[in-house]
């Protein structure tokens, strides 16, 4: 005789084989390998990569596992973009800037020099129709990107010299990449490319006479205060510091929309720690630079950022010339810098202003 609780207790088992059911059928585990352009487990940006694959592996319960590996493991540090986009491996962990060569507006998602700040960015990105335009810009080389992590505020750089006018970094060769490095260029400096574990030795051998990274949490981690002792600010060249995590779009449309998700939630929630933990990281190593290893805090000349400010709007303004997504682009980038200004400035200057005293 079939009674009402037999019903019940039979609707609640077959309710539960359809929810089963799906996960069964979907119970393989996925193994992939992420590229990096980083050290391994460098303080910033490696340690985002490491945390963006411990989060996908969390939450996927073991369903999506990833393997990190520094640059030079796999692929240097510059060939993360094609290494992703041809298939070889399924992700990849880098900065948008890197890409300069191949697409010139990649570096809007980096950072532009005088640009936007970190928490401005990712307003930009997240809700002022950012997203969509460089998912637009990446597609052509088979990749899906996701903001992933944030040095924060950057510094300008480790020199040698003092410098008390524009003139005086003429002739430096100076490590800095993306548009920060043009404006090196065209303040009568020699950019250098130089991948970021090879910059202390390139230091050290005279192959460069200075160069910007990112900020003290993950400089001190290079050394680089041992053959430089003069640390300079504002970073006019790089005032936020985007992380990037990149899918091959055959490997990313593959997954189901569970595990996208994932793989998108964790992306998310690191560009939000990686923040928190870079301020923690950054005042921590500023006071170990200066108070224990003898580094020298230095601010560049006004006449410097004055003309280092003409050039980058020239700049900008050519990447933005330089195809009709280019303008886009650029055109999305400036009006949000734009409109934002006003609130920055009576916020969180104000603020900051206020508190000095």
């Amino acid at each position: 005789m079939i009674t009402r609780r037999m019903l019940a207790r039979g609707g609640a088992l077959g309710l539960a084989g359809a929810m089963a059911a799906p996960r069964i059928a979907r119970g393989e585990t996925r193994r992939w390998r992420m590229v990096t352009s980083w050290p391994r487990r460098l303080p910033g940006p490696g340690m985002s990569a490491e945390r963006v694959a411990e989060r996908i592996s969390a939450l996927s319960a073991g369903r999506l596992q990833i393997t990190v590996h520094a640059a030079g493991e796999v692929v240097p540090a510059f060939e993360v973009l094609d290494a992703v986009g041809s298939g070889v491996v399924e992700m990849g962990h880098t900065a948008a800037f890197y890409w300069q060569g191949k697409q010139a507006s990649s570096v809007f998602y980096t950072t532009v020099p005088f640009g936007l700040t970190p928490q401005e960015h990712v307003s930009w990105v997240e809700v002022g129709g950012g997203q969509a335009l460089w998912d637009e810009l990446y597609a052509p080389f088979g990749v899906k990107p996701f903001m992933a992590g944030n040095t924060g505020v950057c510094m300008g750089g480790w020199f040698r010299r003092e410098f008390s006018a524009a003139d005086d970094v003429k002739g430096l060769k100076v490590r800095s990449l993306g548009l920060g490095g043009e404006i090196y260029r065209r303040l009568g400096a020699t950019p250098q490319t130089t991948s970021p574990g090879e910059i202390l030795t390139s230091m050290q051998s005279g192959l460069i006479d200075g160069a910007e990274f990112v900020g003290p949490g993950s400089d001190i981690a290079l050394g680089l205060y041992r053959v430089a002792t003069l640390y300079y600010a504002p970073g006019f060249n790089k005032p936020n510091g985007t992380g990037e995590c990149i899918l091959s779009l055959k490997a990313w449309q593959a997954l189901d929309s569970e595990l996208k998700a994932m793989v998108q939630h964790a992306c998310g929630l690191e560009a939000a720690f990686a923040l928190a933990e870079m301020e923690r990281l950054n005042a921590e190593a500023l006071a170990a630079l200066s108070g224990q290893h003898g580094v020298k805090l230095r601010t560049f000349p006004q006449d410097l950022l004055r003309v280092a400010r003409r050039h980058a709007n020239d700049v900008v303004g050519e990447v933005g010339a330089g195809s009709a997504l280019a303008r886009r682009i650029h055109d999305s980038y400036v009006a949000f810098r734009d409109r934002t200004a006003a609130w920055s400035r009576i916020s969180i200057k104000a603020v900051l202003e206020a508190r000095e005293g």
